[in-house]
């Protein structure tokens, strides 16, 4: 495997010290052979999870500096689609599937891409089982 599709899950999860566990451990570890992609979604569900932490005192600020330097060294490409087909597509496999159009985002780029999906999400992840696509 040379690449994977990284959930926002696994990302906060490396950021915040209550979440970390030895799967995420074993995912970032991933990236010494290994690329991530992600949908375009991703940037914005992790700043937003470092921001709300930050509020919530979970978190400090230079804390946020430093997973986002973290996050910014490691081999992360942001795949984007078609708007409009994306959003017929994304809506269609939530549905199917009981998932939110964010998770789907996740779930619809390994399926195109044909490629691993990492979360830390188990709804998603037995999602993604169930329609055939390889979980980390």
């Amino acid at each position: 495997m040379n690449r994977f599709v990284l959930d926002a899950s696994v990302a906060v999860a490396w950021c915040f010290e209550d979440e970390n566990s030895t799967r995420a451990d074993r995912i970032l570890e991933l990236f010494t052979t290994a690329s991530a992609i992600v949908p375009a979604i991703w940037p914005v569900e992790v700043g937003n999870a470092l921001l709300v932490g930050e509020r919530r005192k979970r978190i400090k600020p230079a804390e946020v500096s430093q997973s986002l330097g973290l996050l910014c060294r490691l081999d992360i490409r942001v795949l984007a689609g078609e708007p409009r087909a994306d959003v017929e597509d994304l809506i269609a496999l939530a549905r199917a599937e009981k998932l939110s159009v964010y998770d789907a985002a996740y779930l619809l780029l390994a399926m195109r891409e044909g490629v691993p999906l990492a979360t830390m999400d188990r709804t998603l992840e037995h999602s993604a089982r169930r329609i055939g696509v390889q979980v980390l």
